[in-house]
């Protein structure tokens, strides 16, 4: 009698039952994002905006029959982080593409190497003009900051809001807020025939803005435009505020965040700004910003609502999820060269439908997305006006 080794059989049994799950694997994305330094506040909840992305779409079952792994990179706020990251994620984990960086300044060297290695790297909240100008590999899911600040400044001429005289004010060592400060804001005021000062700078380090804000309130302005994050656009607010200024202060993109009324108090009343999402625009957008506070509370993260970041991260996953489907990847690594390169060609005239906007079509590399006009009241966000997204 041939003697049989169970033990070794029942193993073997093991490995061929076990076989078709190992070879499945997952298909790999990259992840770059902030969890820490200067834009923790802001980028964490994109993180989870991503996860409630990646789990819905894993519960329905993935995408060509294997899960999506998410691979993360944190550059702790700092640009330079962001390119580690990005040869990382690419050469070292093997992902098929790229979700992030976060903010315009990290963007703008991470793309440098997602050009290089020939990987699709798309930005979840970079809005500073012309950051995939001239890239293949860089798309973004965003509205840039010049395109909403101008529907801000159409709205409060159409409506009225007097609007003839501006100071502009912004954070100096901030690269978004010192790119609108410095050019967006004057540009586009100039343009539309308000006069202003020069701009006036305040550090973010120091941050002792008394001197700027009483020259601010010596001019009474119609309007202050303010280019700042969340924190310290609150802190500008209250001193102007505090100093006596009466005028309307207004704002692009940069501190469009749900918990910006809470920040600002009672002095952030009449605030205005620009948001790329609005939560009640659909159930499913609606249904987005619940989970994203759920999510976020649970994480111990203090969230009122979702960012248009947050959104447009949550987004940026489904539309990869749209281009592996179009192209069949599965993240096998003899074929992940003509897989990252098929996901490119496939960005080419591509339509969208998600929770920012209905049909998104692109021009050049960015996506072109509707607009609304917010403005606080009683610390709360309150619909002024909309634009719709410009015509591709």
């Amino acid at each position: 009698m041939k003697y049989i080794n169970l033990p070794m059989v029942a193993a073997s049994m093991l490995c061929l039952s076990l076989a078709p799950a190992m070879a499945q694997g997952t298909i790999k994305l990259g992840n770059i994002v902030v969890g820490a330094g200067v834009l923790k506040g802001p980028g964490e909840p994109s993180i989870a905006a991503v996860d409630i992305a990646v789990e819905k779409i894993n519960a329905a079952g993935g995408v060509n029959g294997k899960k999506i792994e998410i691979i993360r990179f944190d550059t702790g706020s700092d640009a330079k982080q962001a390119s580690v990251g990005a040869r990382k994620l690419i050469q070292d984990d093997n992902v098929l593409a790229v979700i992030g960086p976060f903010s315009s300044g990290e963007s703008a060297v991470a793309l440098n190497d997602a050009e290089r290695l020939k990987t699709l790297m798309m930005p979840t909240s970079a809005s500073a003009p012309g950051v995939t100008d001239g890239r293949r590999y860089g798309w973004r899911l965003t509205e840039d900051e010049a395109t909403q600040f101008g529907r801000l400044i159409k709205s409060l001429k159409s409506k009225g809001v007097k609007s003839d005289t501006a100071e502009i004010i912004y954070i100096s060592d901030e690269v978004v807020s010192n790119s609108a400060g410095t050019k967006l804001y004057p540009e586009l005021l100039g343009a539309a025939g308000i006069k202003h000062g020069s701009p006036i700078a305040v550090q973010y380090k120091s941050f002792d803005m008394s001197a700027q804000a009483a020259k601010i309130v010596q001019s009474n302005p119609d309007l202050v435009a303010l280019a700042a994050l969340p924190d310290s656009a609150s802190k500008v607010v209250k001193e102007l505020r505090r100093q006596g200024y009466k005028g309307r202060i207004i704002g692009s993109q940069i501190f469009a965040d749900p918990n910006v009324g809470e920040l600002m108090g009672p002095d952030g009343d009449g605030t205005m700004f620009v948001s790329g999402f609005w939560k009640n625009r659909t159930p499913e957008a609606k249904a987005f910003d619940d989970k994203l506070v759920e999510t976020t509370k649970a994480r111990g993260i203090h969230r009122l609502g979702a960012h248009h970041a947050d959104a447009q991260a949550y987004d940026t996953v489904f539309l990869v999820k749209q281009l592996l489907e179009k192209t069949g990847a599965t993240g096998e690594p003899a074929k992940l060269a003509a897989e990252r390169e098929a996901l490119v060609n496939a960005m080419e005239g591509i339509r969208f439908n998600g929770i920012l906007g209905t049909n998104i079509c692109f021009v050049g590399h960015d996506a072109e997305l509707p607009g609304y006009i917010i403005e606080l009241k009683g610390s709360t966000w309150n619909k002024f006006d909309e634009a719709p997204a410009n015509p591709c």
